[in-house]
């Protein structure tokens, strides 16, 4: 089974993404299943995990409901208070729904790099340890440091890195995060997602530009820990869904298998996030 780990779905109404402007051009229109189903039957996408884009306890249970409606979608990863009193009562309420397959904080949003280590979010966090729950971490390479604390306190914990940790492509500045990303490789419970690629590309996306930081995610995490997303529709800022596809393909390292493949094109989704399919 073929599986996109990352993609997106909002609806300009609902009123929740803060962050999406008229500025976003091309974002700043509603993407819905039907926008996004005729991108996956070329590639023989069965299946996709939906990710959360807004802060809200009301996006998550709307993105629920796309689930129920929708067979492709695979799972989603929904966003809940980690610095509430009332994370556990919430969280377990969300996990009684067969959709719920992890939680993302958006950690690139918060003005405090390091809000992922405050007291409240650690025990928060134990919960998700003791449940072996898994966390979608959206960072920017300096973030990579805390990551590092985070997992020295909960070696264990079931975490994905999103798209690469963001490195600087554009300015083809690879340290300090390709020795952090290393470090984080480390630890088995934790993946990284060949996502978000193109976007932090330059203006003409070259394979050249992107294959360092690829074969090296691939070779420190190995092909059983690392997971294709497209994540659309922000990719379409840069490229289109084929694009994004056919990009990753043509930059993986030519020792990989066709096991391998199939465990980054699916398995390695299905197996992170305890899918039920």
């Amino acid at each position: 089974m073929r599986i996109d780990s990352h993609q997106h779905f909002w609806k300009l109404a609902r009123g929740d993404y803060d962050w999406l402007t008229p500025d976003f051009s091309i974002l700043y229109q509603d993407y819905l299943p039907k926008d996004l189903f005729q991108h996956l039957q070329p590639f023989r996408f069965d299946k996709t995990i939906l990710v959360q884009a807004a802060p809200t306890i009301a996006e998550t249970e709307f993105l629920l409901e796309l689930y129920d409606q929708n067979e492709f979608i695979a799972g989603v990863v929904g966003w809940l208070d980690m610095e509430s009193p009332s994370f556990a009562s919430e969280y377990r309420r969300l996990r009684s729904h067969r959709g719920f397959v992890g939680i993302r904080p958006m950690l690139q949003d918060l003005e405090d790099d390091k809000w992922i280590l405050r007291k409240s979010v650690l025990k928060n966090i134990e919960l998700l340890v003791e449940d072996d729950f898994p966390i979608d971490i959206l960072i920017y390479p300096h973030h990579l440091p805390t990551i590092i604390q985070l997992l020295e306190i909960f070696p264990s914990l079931r975490a994905v890195i999103n798209h690469l940790g963001k490195p600087r492509i554009a300015e083809q500045i690879i340290q300090p995060w390709k020795e952090k990303i290393s470090e984080i490789a480390c630890y088995k419970n934790v993946m990284c997602k060949l996502s978000g690629i193109v976007t932090e590309a330059g203006q003409e996306i070259q394979t050249s530009e992107i294959e360092p930081y690829v074969h090296h995610v691939i070779n420190v995490f190995g092909p059983h820990s690392v997971i294709f997303g497209s994540d659309w529709p922000v990719c379409l800022l840069k490229a289109s869904y084929q694009d994004v596809v056919e990009l990753l393909l043509s930059t993986l390292p030519d020792h990989l298998t066709e096991s391998d493949k199939a465990a980054i094109f699916g398995e390695n989704a299905i197996g992170f996030y305890k899918l039920n399919v």
